[in-house]
């Protein structure tokens, strides 16, 4: 991990919002890409030694992303992500909620709201996620800390892999 890139977590339990702010040595268009790609996404989307597979995604206000995070085992932890918002290369917005492999939506999800900006080849991602249940916020919160990081170094070392192939 490049220790001189931001990275800040802070959570305000009383709004039930999650704050994470990420910086990439990447270009905006790059990053962009890797959040709103499948095939990209499906790289770095799950923390070791788990791995993401969509299942399909449309990225598309209203459009969808059902996808799994499945570990070595062959367990399968299913999720749906709703397209809200997108303004191209700056922000999009989506609902997220776990499901079953069906489909069928776990009651509580979460609204994640993504702004991109680069400055000097390099690019910040800020992240909010506001819980609609503090209580799932609060059994979610350390587990889901410890596995974005990872997922979020992952992508890391995706970026520099695919930054020195261009």
């Amino acid at each position: 991990m490049n220790n001189d890139l931001l990275f800040d977590f802070n959570v305000d339990k009383a709004a039930k919002t999650v704050f994470i702010i990420r910086e990439f040595n990447a270009g905006l268009s790059l990053v962009w890409d890797a959040f709103t790609k499948p095939e990209l996404l499906d790289q770095w989307g799950a923390p070791a030694p788990m791995r993401a597979k969509t299942k399909y995604m449309d990225f598309k206000v209203g459009g969808r992303r059902f996808y799994a995070m499945i570990s070595p085992d062959g367990q399968e932890r299913w999720a749906v992500q709703e397209y809200t918002s997108i303004t191209p290369k700056i922000n999009f917005k989506m609902y997220n909620s776990f499901s079953d492999k069906n489909e069928n939506r776990e009651l509580q999800g979460s609204e994640w709201d993504y702004t991109f900006n680069e400055e000097n080849g390099r690019t910040k991602v800020n992240i909010t996620i506001f819980n609609e249940s503090f209580e799932r916020m609060e059994k979610l919160l350390e587990g889901f800390r410890i596995g974005f990081t990872m997922t979020l170094t992952n992508l890391e070392n995706l970026l520099s892999a695919l930054s020195e192939k261009q």
